[in-house]
């Protein structure tokens, strides 16, 4: 028998790095050629690796939860082919690949399908039945036994539905509480988050935009809009004022390189889009912003929402922003301070459009007004700098056929 050091592979896009998300074997378990062995999650991709040939696991290296860095070996394997085969995952079994948290039907899943057991008393029974670690934690946490859950995925796959159907059940123990370790794209969320608020001073600026002017060229847009296969939401009018005001304020358009202790002024306006998925909060890009006309802006913002929400968004459109907008449409509530996507300088949030008394000539009439508020990182952008680009980005939204009219 010889020894295999089984390293964590590169799976390209710069990775250097993987989260033990899950452990298919454990150390004295006998594996297959292909067999799935752990699930492994970057920044960029989730990643179900399999065995190189047919091995026994000696000794696992890494906890699930902890981070390996590329070329590390994660776990070891004696087998009589070690000799003789690569440890690195043959190129012709492309990995699964997903941007979010794993999900019942995220792509790769189930790559490697583990035949059903025999002799059962059961069909549905199966040794080692076909589940996402998703779906693991939660049988885990509910005292279910994944052996005896009858799947409904795609391949025998075991998915949440079926583990808490089982549970409804009344065919296991429940408890009062649920444990999830935090992982993968949460845990990225959630350590990104904690830097940003640690790391920059933010303060809010606040202020109301009349928006019925923004709400009457949008109605008569639509129909255009609806010709042309575009779903034209108030998002691409307020991306387009923030690419437009960018430019005249630049320090909202830059970056602190915390290493250098240097102001880093961009000359490119890339807006990204906080955007709400299942995995998480997401911030997918647009870039070149300020080059797009109105349409053809809206079509890539569905675009990638789309992409984002469906676990396909593709690594190189989650990079590079260089000023954030977020907006949870009609649920964005009354007033929000949005967190800076660090190591960006501003961030302005979008509240939902709301009839309301305003003045307008001296007289009082019923307006539809939206709240903005704008965090800014205070420690580089003095308060009257934000104010002015908040202003600069309401006085295009109401007064939009200035802009618009001319770029669609």
């Amino acid at each position: 028998m010889a020894r295999l050091d089984f390293k964590l592979p590169d799976v390209g896009e710069g990775v250097t790095e993987g989260e033990i998300v899950q452990w298919f074997v454990a150390v004295g378990d006998t594996v297959a050629e292909d067999e799935p062995m752990v699930e492994v999650m970057t920044d960029k991709a989730t990643v179900t690796i399999g065995a190189p040939c047919e091995a026994r696991v000696e000794r696992i290296c890494f906890e699930v939860g902890a981070i390996a860095q590329v070329g590390q070996v994660i776990l070891t394997l004696e087998s009589e082919l070690a000799s003789n085969v690569d440890a690195t995952p043959r190129s012709s079994r492309p990995p699964a690949t997903a941007v979010g948290e794993i999900r019942d039907q995220v792509p790769g899943a189930g790559l490697f399908q583990v035949e059903a057991g025999a002799g059962t008393e059961n069909a549905h029974l199966d040794a080692k039945p076909l589940a996402t670690p998703a779906t693991r934690r939660l049988a885990h946490a509910l005292g279910v036994d994944l052996r005896q859950v009858r799947p409904s995925g795609a391949e025998g796959r075991v998915t949440e539905n079926d583990v808490r159907a089982l549970v409804a059940e009344g065919r296991t123990d429940t408890t009062l509480e649920e444990r999830h370790p935090i992982l993968g794209i949460r845990r990225t969320i959630a350590e990104r988050m904690h830097r940003s608020k640690t790391t920059a001073a933010h303060f809010t600026f606040v202020e109301e935009c009349d928006a019925s002017g923004l709400v009457e060229l949008r109605r008569r847009l639509l129909p255009e809009a609806e010709r042309r296969g575009v779903r034209l939401t108030y998002l691409p009018f307020i991306v387009k004022a923030v690419a437009e005001a960018l430019p005249r304020h630049p320090v909202l358009n830059a970056a602190v390189d915390e290493r250098s202790n240097e102001l880093v002024y961009k000359k490119y306006y890339n807006i990204g889009l906080a955007t709400a998925t299942e995995a998480g909060l997401m911030v997918p890009v647009v870039h070149d912003a300020d080059r797009l006309p109105l349409f053809e802006l809206a079509s890539q913002i569905e675009t990638l929402a789309q992409s984002a929400r469906d676990g396909t968004i593709a690594p190189k459109d989650l990079r590079g922003s260089t000023f954030t907008v977020t907006s949870l449409g009609k649920r964005s509530g009354l007033l929000a301070t949005p967190i800076l996507n660090h190591p960006e300088l501003g961030i302005l949030g979008v509240h939902r459009i709301k009839e309301k008394p305003v003045v307008r000539d001296g007289a009082i009439v019923v307006g539809k007004v939206m709240l903005l508020s704008l965090s800014l990182d205070h420690r580089v952008v003095d308060g009257h700098v934000g104010a002015a680009f908040a202003y600069d980005v309401i006085e295009t939204l109401e007064n939009p056929e200035r802009l618009f009219d001319r770029d669609l």
